[in-house]
């Protein structure tokens, strides 16, 4: 990694307001926001300022759970200055799963919205009534010892026990400037500075610890690979709960000076007005956001010849797809990216001077001092070009370990400091890798991964059901789609719609099974384990 990469986040915000104070940095278009870089900063230190007043110190954890708000945006960079480490949470959580992170992470401070389809806060209260008649910062739960202060974003006043977010924006002017800096100046761009919550084989989300420089040298080389510059302006409608919002969406902006473009909750509509109104030169999406924009019947109205770049990730591009990107939006030097979170979370991206059968066949390349190699997953040998194995990668990118999981760390990264990606892949002779299959059972629908066990151990839960198998089948619009094999206990009786009904509300959407099957066994082998492969065919 580049020396003059090794930086915490806020040591790299006042650089770019060094070189680009004057330049856009931030632009709301529905909402009539728009900061440039000196603004930006300036709005980010008062909000760290108001997160010190709180007493929140180095190290401790800050959840954030809403949607592209601005707020956000400012969370992410205000932590970067301060300390905080930023927790992230998936807008499709429930009570369980909120509950889990909440206890897991430690958060000692969470930020929230009201949700688009549920209210957030009811959902808080839900898991922690205390809160309710708790002071704003006097919360004592025996559940949620470490929980001490819900921060609300929104209009009108906070809901009981919380503060608004222009309290804390308030409470910034009783910490002075030089504070700050002084706090900011303790930082180390080895610090964990970012949490983000990712699904686990285990059956628990495991929360993956990243660094400044994880992120800061991973954003850096992504634009790169999609020659940013400061002229650059970014169209990002991906979460930024999601790496891909706020790793390769806002930091790859800012490690170049570039415009950030956000889109609060993702619609085709407001991302094609976007590009048009401000004339972004990049967009960012997942398969299935470019399929809506291009499907969208207003598409041929908007004028997107300012786009240049961009990148499809989040599940498998289709061929067509990337085409109709290329040739119907002119997004001609659009790239694919490939990762996960554990490496910050890009591994290999296609450059825009790749041949184009490249860019829409492969991943393309390693990232800059990425080593990337393919393993036999028997024997963990290397092997050569055209032969299927595992993908490892090594280098500044791998996440410092799993929070609280030093077991499931020592198994997911070896002695080598070899992180293993669970994905099966193949490497051409000329160095441009394809992802071909998982090792794993994991589902992707849609960019979010889904692990099977998680979905199994909650579903078992219900007292009707005696064993579940769940597994991904092929979806047009999704790639893949949860699908559910149930077994009753001797004597129950439910149909698959009542099941559905029963847990539609009480796991994260792209998690419920769209099928469920109840059946009377399942195949088995000859030692008793579940042949999924053979309900995944059965299901197609």
């Amino acid at each position: 990694m580049n020396k003059e990469l090794k930086m915490t986040i806020g040591e790299l915000l006042d650089q770019q307001v060094a070189k680009y104070g004057d330049n856009d940095a931030v632009v709301y278009v529905e909402e009539g926001i728009r900061y440039n870089y000196r603004q930006f900063r300036d709005v980010c230190n008062q909000a760290a300022k108001g997160f010190m007043e709180l007493g929140i110190e180095v190290g401790d954890h800050v959840a954030v759970w809403a949607n592209n708000r601005p707020e956000w945006l400012i969370t992410q960079f205000a932590t970067g200055k301060m300390g905080g480490v930023l927790v992230t949470v998936n807008t499709n959580y429930r009570a369980a799963e909120l509950e889990y992170l909440l206890k897991h992470s430690d958060t000692k401070t969470l930020i929230l919205s009201e949700g688009m389809r549920t209210s957030y806060s009811e959902i808080l209260y839900e898991i922690c009534p205390e809160l309710k008649n708790s002071k704003p910062g006097g919360l004592n739960s025996e559940k949620f010892p470490h929980l001490k202060h819900v921060i609300y974003i929104g209009e009108g006043e906070a809901p009981a026990g919380m503060y608004h977010w222009d309290d804390i924006m308030e409470m910034g002017k009783e910490v002075s400037d030089f504070d700050l800096k002084k706090r900011q100046a303790t930082l180390d761009p080895d610090d964990v500075i970012n949490m983000q919550y990712t699904s686990g084989t285990t059956g628990f989300p495991k929360g993956v610890m990243l660094t400044h420089a994880n992120i800061i040298a991973d954003a850096n080389y992504i634009a790169e690979s999609m020659n940013f510059t400061h002229e650059d302006r970014l169209c990002i409608p991906v979460p930024f709960f999601h790496c891909f919002g706020c790793v390769l969406g806002t930091l790859t902006c800012v490690t170049k000076g570039a415009t950030m473009v956000p889109i609060v909750k993702f619609k085709p509509e407001p991302v094609l007005n976007a590009i048009e109104t401000e004339k972004c030169t990049a967009v960012h999406g997942v398969p299935t956001m470019f399929i809506a924009e291009l499907e969208d019947p207003n598409f041929e109205k908007y004028d997107l010849s300012s786009l240049r770049t961009g990148i499809m990730a989040g599940s498998s591009c289709p061929m067509s797809v990337m085409k109709q990107v290329i040739y119907e939006m002119g997004a001609d030097d659009i790239t694919i990216a490939y990762g996960q979170t554990e490496s910050s979370p890009v591994i290999t991206q296609t450059r825009v001077n790749d041949p184009i059968e490249k860019r829409v066949t492969t991943v393309g390349k390693p990232l800059p001092n990425v080593e990337v190699k393919i393993v036999d997953p028997e024997t963990g040998h290397e092997v050569g070009p055209g032969v299927e194995g595992e993908l490892c990668t090594r280098g500044f990118h791998v996440m410092k370990g799993y929070y609280k999981m030093p077991e499931a760390t020592k198994e997911t990264i070896d002695e080598d400091g070899w992180l293993h990606t669970g994905d099966l892949a193949i490497m051409d002779r000329d160095g441009y890798f394809e992802i071909i299959g998982r090792l794993t059972d994991m589902i992707i629908r849609g960019g979010e991964n889904v692990y099977p066990r998680e979905v199994e151990e909650f579903m078992r839960q219900y007292s009707k059901v005696k064993d579940v198998q769940v597994v991904g089948i092929p979806d047009e619009k999704y790639g893949e789609e949860v699908m559910a094999y149930v077994q009753l206990k001797d004597g129950e009786e439910i149909t698959s719609q009542e099941l559905f009904d029963y847990f539609k509300d009480q796991i994260s959407w792209h998690k419920l099974p769209k099928q469920i099957k109840i059946v009377d066994e399942y195949p088995l082998t000859a030692s008793g384990k579940v042949q999924k492969y053979k309900l995944r065919e059965k299901a197609i």
